[in-house]
């Protein structure tokens, strides 16, 4: 069987065939993807899509030159097989796999055509009577019906010969064991692919490992900087008790010149109640109005200098935020960049293992 029937193109994808009942309504083959190969005969001349779940054909489809494959969405294509009298469907897991499978499916056919003009070629060399006979053979009429995706189903006197003929060849393959022998193959094929994987994944893991290794002493010497880093700016942050003296001392002046302030609005207050019964003398009323003024002069300086110790109270304040946000935002880096190399740790770890 493995010298007279090569697989020449496989593939994955989920199997599908159209309901008998509805012939609208989609039922699945298997709950996985499975492998669905192109077959050659060698012996018979003929193309086959096969595909083996379990222990039976889930596809044995031979392709003949009147067979259409179409696309009916990006990941789906569907072909009907009036000799097992169904459509099947079949679900990639990408646009790429079913343009292969699809451009491999036209190649097939054209093969399938051109093995079948030689075959009729050879037929009326060899028996010129039965050649005259075929060209008698009245077309039968032809029944058809709609499938999903307006997918056609023909069905003709002649189509019910070939299925009769079909039906003895496939019990004499399964005598044979040829399904199993099929199963075997599509294993076979489908463990050779899972080992090209696992090479190629492993080859990929050792030429990751270097990179792996640069990349995490990088972090480690980033580590180290941030740790530097984060030891400069709690030495900066040292001096918090001197600020947080500084903004007592600037607290209680503030308090003070508030309260001289409220002290000397009183006086001019006074001073002015007193000026309106005073106003006669001449000379108090001199003397009042200069004090008057040197108290309003007074009194704009100290409120200068509370304007000036409120700035300078609220600069520090913001100095002391920045410097906190700063640390914090340094110390958040360091969580991350730890958190990161523990993952760097892990997978080599894990590779390492095995």
């Amino acid at each position: 069987f493995c010298c007279r029937e090569q697989p020449i193109f496989s593939t994955r994808a989920h199997v599908f065939q159209i309901d008998p009942a509805t012939k609208r309504n989609w039922i699945p083959a298997s709950k996985h993807a499975l492998t669905v190969s192109y077959f050659y005969d060698a012996t018979r001349n003929v193309y086959r899509i096969i595909s083996v779940g379990g222990t039976k054909a889930i596809i044995n489809s031979t392709i003949t030159p009147n067979m259409t494959f179409t696309k009916t969405s990006q990941k789906f294509g569907q072909w009907a097989d009036s000799r097992a009298n169904t459509v099947y469907g079949l679900g990639f897991a990408s646009e790429q796999h079913l343009s292969q499978f699809a451009e491999k499916f036209q190649e097939v056919k054209e093969a399938a055509r051109l093995a079948r003009e030689k075959s009729q070629d050879k037929t009326e060399l060899t028996n010129p009577a039965l050649s005259i006979a075929s060209h008698q053979v009245l077309p039968s009429p032809i029944i058809s019906s709609n499938g999903p995706g307006e997918d056609k189903l023909f069905r003709s006197q002649s189509a019910d010969v070939e299925i009769t003929t079909e039906k003895e060849r496939l019990k004499k393959m399964l005598s044979e064991g040829s399904v199993s022998e099929v199963q075997w193959e599509a294993e076979f094929f489908s463990l050779q692919d899972n080992n090209n994987k696992l090479v190629a994944a492993l080859h990929e893991a050792n030429a990751n490992v270097d990179q792996w290794k640069k990349q995490l002493a990088a972090y480690q010497e980033e580590t180290e900087t941030l740790r530097q880093r984060v030891a400069e700016l709690e030495s900066q942050g040292a001096p918090d008790s001197a600020s947080e003296n500084n903004k007592e001392d600037l607290s209680q002046t503030l308090e003070e010149l508030e309260l001289l302030i409220k002290t000397k609005d009183e006086e001019i207050q006074m001073l002015k109640s007193q000026k309106c019964s005073r106003w006669e003398a001449e000379g108090e009323r001199e003397e009042t109005l200069q004090k008057l003024q040197e108290l309003e002069t007074r009194n704009a300086e100290l409120e200068r200098r509370l304007h000036a110790a409120e700035q300078t109270l609220a600069e520090s304040l913001a100095e002391r935020e920045k410097m906190q946000s700063e640390v914090l935002k340094v110390a958040e880096i360091m969580d991350v960049k730890i958190f990161e190399l523990g993952e760097i740790r892990q997978g080599l770890a894990k590779l390492v293992e095995s």
